[in-house]
């Protein structure tokens, strides 16, 4: 029986050892998921304490007991700190040191003294609650992939379990020193769910990450890679098939002179120009909007449940605030740069946003030929500047 066991035990090795080495691979392909590497680390450290624990189950010892506890109980702290780093983004080494220190604190010194059952009991309650632990993180996270996550916190909640079962075993039969490794039902049990968990938790785990790939490509695909706002095409597919109507308004924005900008100081110059203007929309008001780059230098908001004359004073004060910006541009004197916007409301029973918009670039222009750094409102009579209000013919 001990040598079935064992041949378990080396079977699960192999597995863990075989999916560190996929891990691996899929994280070196696309680096930016750095919660695979720690995850490589943690599987290092547990088949490093499998096959100890393996060869503890041939030959007693302290000495192999205690290595086995030791990396077990590393490469556990490990995996939750890799599931805290997927969940949170935070740095994992520190988490992990410090749950590998305590808990190498709560188990070797009964080791050492002889209580081996009880050092044990210890390593499988601590190990069930790392588990539990990690199983919730992933929980956590399930909104980004519901499938894949729910299925990874499942399987680490089941291997869990069977650790708490391997505990309660030695506990009921008050197993506190023992000379050899533990051997009974629970114990087999333990290894079946983690040969199908460790399979299951990898299946799962990889196409986490060509989920995420997938994801990493429908952001790059609608997302302007200079400014981090959507782009136009994302636009039209968020309001392309949607009725723009009068408690809606769609505000177009065009930096003034920007070739002038490159020309003069450079093209990384223009770009952190329009860096500036980008942020300045994100924050230019507390109303529901979105705001996207339409392209070169020119932007569009789209702002929601916007009381009348909203629009306009939420341009009027976009383009305040950019102007009054100075621009360090090095040995010259700081840059002030200025915007003109063009602002279309929607009508009752609703017009489709690729006609608001165009409403909207057509009194942009209107502003750029009044002299520019001024807001324009379409089908209105009025033209709103800086500072005044006047009546266009």
């Amino acid at each position: 029986m001990m040598l079935d066991y064992h041949s378990l035990l080396l079977a699960l090795g192999v597995s863990a050892a075989c999916l560190m080495v996929t891990m691996f691979g899929t994280w070196f392909s696309r680096r930016t998921d750095s919660f695979l590497l720690t995850l490589v680390v943690a599987l290092c450290l547990i088949v490093s304490g499998i096959f100890a624990y393996s060869s503890y189950t041939v030959e007693t010892g302290i000495l192999r007991v205690s290595v086995a506890y030791t990396f077990l109980m590393a490469g556990f702290s490990m995996a939750y700190a890799a599931a805290v780093q997927f969940r949170s983004g935070a740095k994992p080494w520190a988490l992990a040191s410090m749950l590998s220190v305590i808990n190498a604190a709560l188990g070797l010194p009964l080791l050492i003294a002889g209580y081996d059952g009880l050092g044990l009991i210890v390593m499988n309650i601590a190990t069930t609650a790392l588990l539990m632990g990690t199983a919730w993180q992933y929980w956590m996270a399930r909104h980004e992939a519901p499938g894949p996550l729910c299925g990874i916190a499942a399987l680490y909640a089941l291997s869990a379990i069977s650790f708490a079962l391997c505990a309660v075993v030695l506990i009921d039969g008050r197993q506190w020193v023992m000379g050899h490794a533990p051997d009974n039902w629970a114990e087999n049990l333990n290894i079946g769910v983690c040969i199908a968990g460790m399979t299951g938790i990898g299946s799962l785990s990889l196409a986490l990450h060509q989920w995420r790939l997938a994801a990493h490509h429908r952001r790059e695909a609608i997302t302007d890679s200079l400014t981090g706002l959507l782009n136009r095409r994302a636009l039209f597919e968020k309001y392309g098939n949607r009725l723009i109507t009068p408690s809606m308004a769609v505000i177009v924005f065009d930096i003034d002179r920007f070739k002038t900008i490159n020309d003069q100081h450079g093209h990384a110059m223009g770009d952190h120009v329009l860096r500036l203007f980008a942020e300045d929309l994100n924050n230019g008001t507390n109303t529901r909007h979105v705001v996207g780059r339409l392209g070169g230098e020119e932007f569009a908001m789209i702002l929601d449940n916007a009381l009348p004359g909203r629009a306009e004073r939420i341009a009027n004060d976009i383009a305040r605030r950019f102007a009054a910006r100075e621009i360090d541009v090095g040995a010259d004197a700081p840059l002030r740069c200025t915007v003109s916007a063009g602002v279309a409301i929607g009508v009752i029973g609703g017009q489709p946003f690729d006609a608001v918009l165009s409403l909207a670039d057509n009194a942009l222009y209107e502003a750029k030929r009044a002299g520019r750094d001024r807001v324009e409102v379409a089908g209105y009579l009025r033209s709103v500047g800086l500072g005044e209000t006047r009546t266009s013919a």
